[in-house]
């Protein structure tokens, strides 16, 4: 495929002029342009792969646009505080008791109780393939008369408080799950300041103010959102104001928007190399190695980020600042193979996505570093919705993802499980190796943080001494929107939220 090139330019493909006239027309009934009175416009990079299901990644995009929740929420620190859940408790090993919030109610009117909570939770542990947060748990949630809701887990689960604020994890009303079963439809039946009223497939979303809200109402009365996956569109919608916030502004941009507009912060993200362990030439550990051997992160960092990310020093980087003084080598690593013998091996096929505009040209300097050590490389680059289900079957060779290790539970013990067991719910490796699935277990029986945390960097250096994951480098987000004009953006590392109930025009 033709080598991509950076647009150091204000250019706008016509699809994409098109997509984003489309999305300022369809605001101009939404206010008089006084402060606070003025609905939102904003571009998001992923659009919807499975029709706003919270059971993947989906119900990120819920939660950024303060659509759902669940019984509880993380603070900076990551640590849980309450949400629709006001107290817990523990009660043994296995078991925890959850008092739900009173007087809040759903969107659609009907109230919040213990038994809607125990549905909800009940419902995404049935679910299949079952979320990414749940892949290392299995939950059993009661409700104890109308305000109590008790929890148990098959093994001892102490970050289970951390767990529940998980978006796969909120609280839904009886009416998103229809009958029979099936789809679960979250829009109109959530809890948040935000409403999503409408949802026009991958294309656009309207959300409107829920006036019922337990919480601080949202100060603006609704959004209209347009998913946009080319980030010079989002970039060039954001310099001549048709949306006011545009998420994952493309490095290439950031510059010429200016620091008025850009807006960066450090971040749980990993870019990495997964290479499939099950089949293909990188089922052998020494060609694996040797990938590894290839790589040069530095030259990622400076050619494709213009120093706007970090080196890579492991799975976890520096938005999990305790994982550096914790870091030990990797074991069990296998030998790299020699150049002769991978100019042996077949064809591998390279693939990432365009939603994040600096990975296809991540995948060009990674395919020309695999080529000097010998490696016959064919790159596929689509939308992350047409590759998502692919990559998890095992049918690319490599994978270069953008991974947020703090997202499912802001502890990386999820991402652990999730990413390289043998059970992992979200394993594009195809890993599957008794020395990691014991340092994850492991890890996972530990209540105190401390000890956790060592024994996570113990299953990081066993998943490193696989070679099943080449970190490329860790992201720093860059965010758009013009700070003279727009207020209440959060900026947060974990990419729980963008959109608030604070947020508004003016």
């Amino acid at each position: 495929m033709p080598t991509p090139r950076r647009l150091h330019r204000a250019a706008l493909p016509l699809a994409a002029t098109a997509l984003l006239a489309a999305a300022s027309a369809c605001t101009s009934s939404g206010g008089s342009g006084g402060s606070g009175d003025e609905r939102l416009k904003v571009a998001l990079a992923f659009p919807p792969a499975q029709a706003m299901s919270p059971y993947g990644d989906d119900a990120v995009i819920l939660s950024r646009l303060a659509v759902v929740e669940g019984l509880t929420r993380l603070d900076e620190n990551g640590e849980a505080k309450p949400a629709l859940a006001t107290a817990w408790k523990r009660d043994g090993d296995r078991a925890w008791e959850f008092t739900v919030r009173r007087g809040a109610a759903f969107q659609d009117g009907t109230k919040l109780d213990a038994t809607a909570v125990a549905r909800s939770l009940t419902a995404a542990q049935k679910a299949s393939p079952k979320p990414r947060v749940l892949s290392d748990t299995t939950l059993t949630a009661t409700a104890e008369g109308v305000g109590t809701v008790r929890i148990t887990t098959k093994d001892a689960d102490p970050l289970l408080p951390q767990r529940l604020a998980n978006p796969s994890l909120s609280i839904l009303s009886a009416a998103a799950y229809g009958k029979g079963g099936g789809k679960v439809n979250p829009a109109g039946h959530a809890t948040g300041p935000f409403t999503l009223a409408k949802l026009n497939g991958a294309v656009s979303a309207t959300l409107e103010r829920n006036d019922t809200y337990w919480g601080a109402k949202a100060k603006a009365p609704g959004a209209d959102v347009k998913f946009v996956a080319d980030g010079t569109a989002r970039a060039n919608a954001l310099r001549t104001k048709d949306v006011d916030v545009a998420e994952y502004v493309p490095i290439s941009q950031a510059s010429l928007l200016g620091d008025g507009m850009v807006h960066e912060f450090p971040s749980a993200r990993t870019n990495g190399l997964s290479l499939n362990t099950e089949r293909g030439v990188f089922a052998d550990p020494s060609m694996r190695a040797a990938a590894r051997d290839a790589i040069d992160s530095t030259a990622l960092v400076d050619g494709v980020y213009e120093g706007r990310a970090d080196t890579a020093q492991g799975l976890l980087g520096p938005g999990v600042p305790w994982a550096a003084d914790l870091r030990t080598a990797p074991t069990g690593r296998a030998k790299a193979a020699a150049p002769a013998e991978v100019e042996k091996t077949q064809q591998i096929v390279l693939a990432t996505y365009t939603n994040r505009p600096e990975l296809p040209e991540a995948a060009t300097v990674v395919q020309q570093q695999l080529e000097k050590r010998g490696f016959t490389v064919k790159q596929v680059v689509r939308d992350y919705a047409q590759m998502e289900a692919d990559a998890l079957a095992g049918k690319y060779d490599a994978f270069i993802q953008a991974r947020n290790t703090l997202l499912d539970t802001a502890d990386p013990l999820s991402y652990l499980a999730s990413d390289f067991t043998c059970d992992g719910s979200f394993n594009i490796t195809q890993l599957c190796a008794k020395p990691v699935d014991t340092a994850v277990d492991k890890a996972a029986a530990l209540a105190g943080t401390d000890a956790r945390h060592r024994a996570e960097m113990a299953a990081e250096a066993a998943i490193l001494g696989s070679d099943a994951l080449v970190p490329l480098v860790h992201e720093r987000f860059v965010q758009g929107y013009d700070e003279t004009r727009v207020q209440g953006v959060a900026l947060d590392p974990m990419e729980r939220t963008l959109i608030t109930a604070d947020t508004r025009i003016g």
